[in-house]
């Protein structure tokens, strides 16, 4: 392991640490905070009303029977190794790609510890328009969207690299055969 890899990669490992910190605080203060079901009115469109998750994001396979808990423990720290992987081996200098990496890896940690040692995800964010609510979620779960969203910033604006990084290996690649 390679000691400036491990000193180029720690901020954002160190971002993944801090939103599973925030994150379980959050959740503990809403647990500890609010009545379960019970919507405690910030704003007109803002509530935080304390629930349970079993399933995956918007609450699917929430009602599967109690398998979910396992498929998407396994799932998530599959991932989370992976991307923990891709963060060490990013090359310098894709910093909004290390950080939508970060984010997606905080979150799907935050969410991970909820399901290993709880059996469900603590959602408490509760957004609405008039009789229309949005799932309920959680930081783990904001972050993990904006990483989503940064992501794909990410692939847009180096599109024009991948594309001229295989033309320059196709070229190389030519040249070797002849």
């Amino acid at each position: 392991m390679s000691l400036r890899k491990v000193v180029h990669t720690l901020p954002w490992f160190g971002l993944a640490l801090l939103l599973v910190l925030l994150d379980q605080y959050t959740k503990a203060l809403a647990s500890s905070g609010l009545e379960y079901g019970r919507p405690v009115r910030v704003f007109w469109w803002f509530n935080l009303t304390l629930q349970h998750n079993p399933g995956a994001a918007f609450s699917f396979l929430a009602d599967a029977g109690g398998w979910q808990r396992y498929f998407f423990s396994v799932l998530a720290a599959v991932i989370s190794l992976a991307l923990a992987i891709w963060l060490y081996l990013l090359p310098r200098g894709q910093w909004l790609l290390a950080l939508s990496l970060g984010l997606v890896l905080g979150g799907a940690l935050g969410n991970l510890w909820d399901r290993v040692t709880l059996g469900y995800v603590v959602d408490f964010v509760s957004l609405h328009y008039e009789n229309r609510y949005f799932p309920a979620f959680n930081v783990a779960d904001a972050a993990i969207s904006v990483g989503a969203v940064c992501l794909l910033l990410d692939s847009f604006l180096h599109r024009d690299n991948a594309v001229l990084e295989d033309e320059a290996t196709r070229t190389a690649k030519e040249k070797t055969d002849q």
